[in-house]
């Protein structure tokens, strides 16, 4: 056939389509795909699932061949929001963390965006983690503040599960906090404040060279008595705000403060 041949048959087929049917998807719109199973505007996350994963994509992923069906949790902007969220999701499901990634993102200013993997033998599990991780939003990000200079965040669970454990190594069962300061100066200023504060043991320590994807922060996590990680957190929380807001206007929570 010629290639005018194959142009009019195509036009005369188009015309036959419903313009709906091929038009694109309005933005904010859910999509069709068995895949999707919802967003939160906080941090642009998107949560997703795969009921029975590709052996061969499944062998490259390195994922324990138990689990079929995965949930994914992807954020342009944040990772201890996210983090933390599926760590509430892993406690309410029958799901375990696969892996944790965070990725730099120029969307995150200083910080990152985060790539969560939940892995489930049956693929109702692994949605009802993703559900559960993106209403967790909310709250999470309720002790992040910002301005134009840069953000702070702070993080506070009373019983820490597998997805501290495999982000930073929080012991399993015990209270667990982070601070995070960016840029980077302010952040050594709350770990330094946190441990101060309180009798609290130091978990975890990252700073641009090591420990980040090289983003202009420092995350630091603490482990302890329920009550004295949350009065180290509490005051660094307070010192934080003060050191960011010298840079610009003064930081408010992104949504309502839990700890």
């Amino acid at each position: 056939m010629s290639e005018d041949l194959i142009n009019k048959v195509m036009a005369e087929v188009m015309k036959k389509i419903p313009a709906e049917s091929v038009a694109a998807p309005a933005p904010g719109k859910r999509p069709a795909a068995t895949e999707f199973v919802g967003t939160n505007p906080l941090g642009d996350t998107i949560g997703l699932v795969i009921a029975n994963v590709d052996p061969a994509l499944h062998a490259m992923m390195g994922l324990d061949t138990k689990y079929r069906s995965i949930g994914i949790l992807g954020a342009r902007t944040g990772a201890g929001p996210q983090i933390f969220a599926a760590d509430e999701a892993v406690k309410a499901t029958n799901c375990e963390i696969l892996t944790i990634e965070l990725a730099r993102d120029t969307k995150g200013g200083a910080g990152h965006g985060s790539l969560i993997v939940f892995g489930a033998e049956d693929v109702s599990d692994a949605r009802r983690a993703v559900e559960v991780a993106l209403g967790e939003l909310d709250r999470t990000f309720g002790d992040v503040y910002g301005n134009d200079a840069g953000h702070l965040e702070f993080q506070y669970t009373a019983r820490a599960s597998s997805a501290l454990n495999k982000a930073f190594g929080a012991p399993i069962g015990k209270s667990f906090g982070i601070t995070v300061g960016a840029p980077a100066a302010i952040g050594v200023v709350l770990a330094d404040t946190a441990v101060k504060a309180s009798t609290i043991d130091v978990v975890t320590y990252s700073s641009p060279a090591k420990g980040t994807s090289y983003s202009n922060e420092v995350i630091s996590g603490f482990s302890g008595d329920s009550g004295a990680v949350r009065q180290a957190i509490v005051a660094a929380r307070e010192v934080g705000r003060e050191l960011l807001g010298a840079l610009g206007a003064y930081p408010e929570s992104t949504t309502t403060p839990y700890i």
